[in-house]
């Protein structure tokens, strides 16, 4: 796939939708060296200095509309399968958070921002931060590097490996009709069943224990009212129920 490096820019996912709105239907690759106004999800600031890997891949029409939010899960196993193949001495410690976090010991090691548009028929921007050299400390969910874990990688390197495993894990997702691979490959790499999640979303949150994720991605969770379906919200361990922070950023 086509590739464009910046040394700077103010977000690779903002470039992207401007490439988008002026015609361009990839697939195109945007990295940066570093972003002045880098973001993670629900407008969250991302914290973007030198030396981590910035990167946004823009995809026409990648699936039908009501499935296109499976490239969560899909862009999720690509960032597990590459951080694997530059440091593979992490791989019994890393997981995946849902939607699409990847962990490293239970910090988190990178984030991804799914973006889209229809003016001109569906486009999606996956904009993916992977903490190489560094990471915040002041964080809505506790984060960690490669070099911090002892597995220093350049983000030359980690792109490398990651542009090839998103190849891949776009062809096995075959515009949604492969999910159910996808999913298998998620909860294979996602919490165990049974264990004590709380979701927080829009001042609200709800607790229960993790089982799986359906045939649309929606988090299931068994509490105090039975079996409870999540479209969204954001994931900690329930043995962190104290109130975190609003004003914290996403790592």
């Amino acid at each position: 796939m086509p590739h464009l490096a910046f040394q700077a820019i103010d977000s690779t996912n903002a470039e992207a939708l401007r490439r988008a709105r002026d015609g361009e239907t990839g697939p195109v690759w945007i990295t940066a060296e570093r972003q002045s106004a880098g973001r993670g999800r629900r407008g969250r600031a991302w914290t973007s200095a030198s030396g981590n890997l910035f990167a946004s891949l823009l995809l026409a029409d990648p699936a039908p509309i009501p499935e296109a939010s499976q490239i969560s899960f899909v862009t999720a196993l690509a960032v597990h399968d590459a951080v694997c193949a530059v440091a593979p001495s992490l791989a019994p410690r890393l997981t995946l958070k849902w939607p699409n976090d990847l962990l490293c010991g239970g910090r988190k090691l990178s984030g991804i921002l799914v973006e889209g548009e229809t003016r001109h028929g569906l486009v999606v921007v996956v904009g993916i931060g992977i903490n190489c050299a560094h990471h915040p400390d002041d964080t809505l969910y506790p984060a960690t590097d490669l070099a911090a874990e002892g597995a220093a990688a350049s983000p030359a390197a980690v792109f490398l490996a990651l542009a090839g495993a998103m190849r891949a894990r776009l062809a096995e997702w075959d515009r949604s009709r492969g999910f159910a691979s996808i999913r298998d490959a998620w909860l294979a790499r996602g919490p165990v069943p049974g264990t004590p999640l709380m979701v927080r979303f829009e001042g609200t949150e709800t607790a229960g224990r993790f089982e799986t994720i359906d045939g649309h991605g929606n988090l299931l969770i068994t509490g105090d009212e039975g079996v409870q379906k999540i479209a969204a919200g954001d994931v900690f361990p329930l043995h962190r129920p104290d109130a975190l922070p609003s004003n914290r950023r996403d790592a």
